[in-house]
């Protein structure tokens, strides 16, 4: 990975994380790794866990749609693992986001993007 992208992949990550945290939400893991993989941003607001991925491209919709079922399933199984490993029971409220970054760097978020 070139380190423009890494930077980019930064940024994005971060402007994702202030989306959150001006609603009040609380940083629980930044770039969560687990064995399954990695978690972008992991929030949590009131009694609800948020696992976010992050999705930069030239517009929201190509963003949106860069998220593929492997990925998704990816993320599903990561989240299970990182509950287990931070004393979180299989019941703690979740939901899945993904905010996405146009060219300009504006930030939108879809809330429970995508669901079992």
């Amino acid at each position: 990975m070139s380190r423009l992208r890494y930077e980019s992949g930064l940024a994005a990550e971060e402007a994702a994380e202030r989306l959150y945290t001006a609603q009040g939400a609380e940083v629980l893991a930044r770039r969560a790794r687990t064995r399954s993989g990695e978690i972008d941003l992991i929030v949590e607001l009131g009694d609800t866990v948020i696992f976010v991925e992050v999705k930069a491209r030239a517009t929201h919709a190509a963003a949106a749609q860069s998220l593929s079922a492997r990925q998704q399933a990816r993320i599903f199984a990561a989240a299970e693992l990182w509950l287990a490993e931070n004393g979180r029971s299989s019941l703690t409220p979740c939901r899945f986001d993904v905010v996405t970054l146009d060219a300009t760097g504006r930030a939108e978020r879809l809330e429970n993007a995508f669901g079992q």
